[in-house]
């Protein structure tokens, strides 16, 4: 009855820092398929722009659209960081849990863990990186007078059309 308890004990740790890692990567997730969105609305009011011969207006979402696949590739590797780190975690876990019965799981488990914890210090930098220049994409948009000329956004000039 001891061993059941002991392990347990072993899998509780480390389930502590599934929960968390989880809702990390949720938080990634979201901010992921933000940038995503506006990265594809500005793809598509270049096309538009290059369509229609607004050849400054274009440059103008070439600029932005590079800052933005930045701050898109920051996220991505945050995610991907993060999701190891919850496949490392989870396989310590079991590790733990064999380590009860099988000689050296126990230490490999450690190890598991210790990269897991790596990754995911590595995501959350990235992270932050991400976060830091979250505003970035604003600010240079409130700079770049190519953008205070276009006059109303596609997103509002589309609807009075419907």
């Amino acid at each position: 009855m001891s061993d059941i308890a002991r392990l347990f004990q072993a899998f509780l740790a480390p389930a502590i820092f599934v929960s968390a890692t989880a809702l990390l990567i949720l938080s990634i997730n979201v901010r992921l398929m933000g940038i995503v969105s506006r990265l594809r609305h500005f793809v598509h009011a270049k096309y538009d722009a290059t369509k229609s011969g607004r050849q400054q207006e274009a440059e103008a979402y070439t600029a932005q659209i590079a800052s933005i696949e930045k701050r898109a590739e920051m996220i991505r590797r945050s995610f991907l960081l993060a999701l190891i780190s919850l496949a490392g975690t989870i396989s310590s876990c079991l590790l733990l849990g064999l380590g009860l019965y099988v000689n050296g799981a126990a230490l490999a488990a450690v190890i598991v863990f210790v990269a897991a914890m790596i990754c995911l210090l590595a995501g959350t930098l990235y992270y932050l990186r991400e976060v830091m220049a979250a505003l970035s994409s604003v600010q240079e948009e409130q700079r770049d007078l190519r953008f205070m000329d276009l006059g109303t956004p596609p997103e509002i000039g589309h609807r009075d059309t419907m």
